[in-house]
């Protein structure tokens, strides 16, 4: 909620207001991020790692059994280097506002935090802004290294559409992880329940294997999976360079469910925390 000075002043001087407050969120983020320096090291290694291991495994892939994409013939550790970007925008997104909420929980901050006159919004752009720049950093690694070690060619007409594809999954995103924070605000153990709603997502999108491997009936209901058409537009751009007409086909069909789940996880999340205030509970944990 927006402080009555805020609203006095007009809805822009309000936004303002609220924005102005995201950097605090970010520079605490960094401070703690920072203060464990391995970490940076560490997850560099994981990276490495992430492409060694998948670069054996395609050793052991018949070819033949990779699809096409876009009518261009692919090898595994390309088709799978995509998967891994965007399994760990899946990640962010489900796993890590849940975890700051229930971080902030086990601090003893939650009910301090959203006792300030801040909005909702404002609170969840803030618990995930760090890993909202950080990841794309982290991703762009990876695919340079994929490119580079790997010799995995990414043709670079296909970023704006990637881009563009990567824009209008976000609000889904977005939404699964609002709602995880809701559950994890209002039942406190609920990461096994959103652990496994990622991994059915994460199982039926494609990222690791074709999604033909499935058995018909999954495989049908995969392909209803958002996960799966923007991994499927954005391979097809970044691996075929098919351009913008099939990207901007496969967008519109993502918006009008990415809204959607946006406004349901925002909503829940809205009524998670005016439960917890009506209960008297946003300080247990």
């Amino acid at each position: 909620m927006i402080g009555g000075g805020a609203l006095d002043r007009g809805p822009w001087a309000g936004m303002l207001e609220e924005l102005g407050k995201l950097p605090a969120f970010l520079r605490r983020d960094f401070l703690i991020a920072w203060s464990y320096r391995v970490g940076f090291v560490l997850d560099m290694v994981n990276i490495l790692a992430q492409a060694v291991l998948f670069y054996f495994v395609s050793l052991l892939v018949d070819p033949r059994r990779i699809p096409s994409v876009g009518g261009v013939p692919t090898s595994y550790i390309a088709f799978v280097a995509v998967g891994i970007a965007v399994g760990s925008l899946l990640n962010l997104g489900m796993g890590r506002m849940m975890s700051a909420i229930r971080g902030e929980q086990l601090m003893g901050t939650l009910e301090s935090l959203l006792a300030t006159p801040t909005s909702g919004t404002t609170i969840q752009v803030g618990l995930v802004l760090y890993d909202l720049i950080y990841l794309p950093l982290r991703t762009g690694v990876l695919l340079a290294l994929m490119a580079m070690v790997f010799d995995v060619d990414f043709r670079l007409s296909g970023v704006g559409p990637s881009l563009a594809i990567v824009a209008a999954l976000v609000p889904f995103v977005w939404g699964l992880g609002a709602a995880s924070a809701a559950a994890v605000m209002v039942f406190r153990q609920a990461s096994g329940l959103v652990g496994i709603g990622g991994y059915v997502l994460g199982l039926l999108s494609g990222a690791y294997f074709p999604l033909t491997l499935l058995p018909p009936g999954a495989e049908a209901l995969a392909r209803l999976n958002p996960i799966a058409l923007a991994l499927n537009g954005l391979r097809e751009a970044l691996l075929a360079g098919t351009g913008w007409e099939p990207a901007l086909a496969r967008i519109a069909v993502l918006l009008p469910v990415a809204a959607v789940t946006w406004l349901a996880g925002t909503t829940a999340f809205r009524l998670a925390q005016a439960h917890e205030r009506r209960a008297g509970t946003l300080g247990l944990y």
